[in-house]
């Protein structure tokens, strides 16, 4: 939710993947809280702990098919990557997502990106952030301000996605946009007042 909105295609993957199992699976909850990774989205659905392996790559089997043609870019997103690489930056994408269903989301939209990290959440996320160079991260939900914060990187937050400005804030978000339409400015002042 900071640079798509897949959350039509993730309801209905979740409803297909509760019509094939038979457990009670909220799509609907899913979506409005996307962000932690599925094992522990199962969990929280009280799936059996045997099952959550084969639920996790299920999910990502459907996911192609059901997800992808359904999301839509968020607004500025791709002016967002742009003005990183105008400014002489390097582009890093690192998500909690199946990095090969990530990659694929990029590719339906043409974004070129010289790094995308999978399938890290949180405080994990800044590990990749550190071995890449990041300086700037930006997310939408406060797993996203811990990872930027664990790789000593300035925390951006935009309210697209489960989290509100407040709540992003009160995660130690150091700078909130309210969408990505506004981080080329952003970028730009905070660039010239290095």
């Amino acid at each position: 939710m900071t640079l798509i909105d897949p959350r039509p295609g993730m309801v209905a993957a979740m409803a297909a993947l509760a019509e094939e199992t038979g457990l009670a699976l909220d799509g609907e909850y899913f979506a409005a809280n996307l962000g932690p990774p599925l094992e522990m989205i199962f969990r929280g659905f009280e799936a059996p702990e045997e099952r959550i392996p084969w639920l996790v790559a299920r999910f990502r089997a459907l996911y192609p098919d059901i997800v992808i043609p359904a999301t839509v870019a968020l607004p500025g997103a791709g002016d967002a990557l742009e003005a990183v690489r105008e400014a002489g930056g390097r582009t890093l994408v690192v998500t909690g997502k199946y990095g090969p269903n990530a990659a694929k989301h990029l590719a339906q939209f043409g974004w070129q990106v010289d790094t995308l990290v999978g399938e890290l959440w949180s405080t994990a996320k800044g590990e990749a952030l550190r071995a890449h160079g990041a300086s700037i991260y930006v997310g939408d939900h406060e797993g996203d301000v811990a990872g930027a914060h664990a790789a000593n990187a300035i925390s951006v937050g935009v309210p697209t996605g489960p989290r509100t400005a407040e709540e992003l804030l009160a995660a130690g978000a150091d700078v909130v946009l309210p969408d990505l339409t506004e981080f080329p400015v952003w970028l730009k002042a905070h660039l010239s007042s290095l």
